[in-house]
């Protein structure tokens, strides 16, 4: 029997339950968030919300970064109550969110909707990867957690490629899909049994005290919380992969290239993932997904043995030329070469990030240090909010600069029409096509600038990182 037989012969039932529970939540998660953008500001016409891209920023950004702050906090209820019971209630919040979102077309509706369907991905993310730490050993632990990214992936890049197909039917069929994926864990919790865990006896409100007792004894630690502020400009720029391109690829792109030759080659795909010519959005930034199924492997391996600053430093790199390269064309085939670049250096960067976090925390919180590593990606969220909402709204929204040229030539389209009915007008006034309009945009006001801000931010950050380690850090 080969060693890695001997490994998989260990892990207990629980185990694989819990990683398909994983599968299921990623699924049903990047089925709806990687349209989520586009659903936010498309054309009404179009099944869309019409929401500018400040409003889109602030709910993906905020909201999202709140489901990375919440964790710590719902780690606790879940020690104090009990993993299966959190799970469950994780499991109602997450179906009825995803039932219930697309009866809100307010920009408040939609938030608080949001929000809710936040605080069931924060319920839910503690429990599982505690019940995964706690399902493998010393010799287990390696290839468990390797097992528990695989899913995490494949259920990135399945999620997008299920709900596209329906995208174009309604966007409330992309949000029922979701809703039911998450239903089957309900299933799967006859089969869960809870792993040990030690109970605490302590009333809630005084374990919630602690907790933010230990985020202000992490919060004196000036080192750490530099690290957290430097790493946050990675994350920042990270999640334009979701709160950005998706949409800049929507307004901009021409994809007709790639549209026929799928016709060609793949009709299923044309098909599928494509309309009108052109192939969907979400459907080309799923190759990064589709990327670190197939090299993870590969590239931690050969990163394995290296220093992790050093990786995370080449990573940050690598991952901001490739993401800003995305934001640089309308070319769609020089977009699937960046994102490959961009996946390399997440590849890197990322797995690396907490990895470095235990080597510079003091030997005696080591643990707590770990436990908030969440700060960058709550900060990061955030950030990335601001970025992808007023930053792209002022320099590259197809919409906002077609209104800016309008009132400069004095024109009046009134303002009551959908966006598309209002670019096809605007498109009448000036005497031009819709294909003709956006390439004058696109030459007169440089939308594609925008990615100038986002390898600046991750620039800064890696630069900052060397020094960071260089100064402060030294041995």
């Amino acid at each position: 029997m080969s060693k890695i037989t001997k490994v998989f012969n260990k892990f207990p039932k629980t185990f694989w339950v819990a990683n398909t529970i994983e599968l299921f939540e990623r699924w049903a998660w990047y089925g709806f968030f990687m349209l989520f953008a586009n659903y936010l500001t498309l054309s009404s016409d179009l099944g869309g919300l019409e929401f500018s891209q400040a409003q889109k920023g602030w709910i993906m950004g905020v909201g999202t970064g709140i489901l990375y702050f919440l964790p710590v906090i719902t780690g606790a209820i879940a020690d104090k109550f009990g993993y299966k019971k959190v799970l469950a209630l994780a499991f109602t919040i997450y179906t009825s969110a995803f039932i219930l979102l697309p009866y809100f077309d307010t920009f408040t509706g939609v938030f608080i909707m949001y929000l809710y369907l936040a605080l069931g991905a924060a319920l839910f993310k503690p429990v599982i990867q505690a019940t995964v730490a706690k399902t493998t050993d010393e010799e287990t632990s390696s290839i468990g957690f390797g097992i528990f990214y695989m899913m995490v992936n494949l259920g990135a890049f399945i999620g997008p490629m299920v709900t596209l197909l329906y995208k174009q039917a309604s966007y409330d069929i992309v949000f029922k899909i979701s809703a039911g994926i998450i239903a089957l864990n309900f299933i799967l919790l006859f089969f869960y049994k809870e792993p040990d865990r030690q109970t605490n006896r302590e009333p809630i409100s005084s374990t919630i005290l602690h907790i933010f007792k230990n985020i202000g004894l992490v919060l004196k630690d000036f080192k750490f919380v530099l690290f957290l502020l430097i790493v946050s400009g990675f994350w920042t720029m990270y999640n334009q992969l979701f709160f950005t391109l998706p949409v800049f690829i929507t307004q901009w792109v021409d994809t007709s290239d790639l549209y026929y030759w799928f016709q060609e080659h793949a009709p299923f795909l044309a098909e599928n993932y494509g309309s009108h010519g052109q192939m969907e959005a979400e459907f080309i930034t799923n190759f990064d997904a589709l990327f670190i199924i197939l090299f993870q492997v590969i590239i931690s391996s050969l990163v394995m043995s290296r220093k992790a600053l050093n990786t995370m430093v080449r990573g940050i790199i690598i991952s901001s030329i490739g993401m800003a390269l995305t934001l640089m064309t309308q070319n769609v085939v020089f977009i699937i070469v960046a994102l490959l670049i961009f996946s390399v250096g997440e590849m890197m960067a990322s797995p690396k990030i907490s990895e470095y976090i235990g080597r510079i925390a003091p030997k005696d919180k080591k643990a707590l240090y770990m436990g908030y590593s969440f700060l960058p990606l709550f900060l990061g969220n955030t950030f990335a909010g601001i970025i992808s909402g007023n930053v792209y709204q002022t320099m590259s929204d197809k919409h906002s600069l077609l209104k800016k040229e309008v009132a400069e030539r004095g024109l009046h389209i009134p303002a009551e029409l959908t966006q598309n009915q209002y670019f096809k007008a605007a498109a009448e006034a000036f005497h031009m096509d819709e294909h003709q309009l956006t390439n004058y945009l696109w030459e007169t006001y440089h939308p594609a600038n925008i990615w100038l801000v986002i390898i600046t931010i991750g620039f800064t950050a890696a630069v900052s990182l060397w020094l960071y380690n260089k100064y402060l850090i030294k041995n």
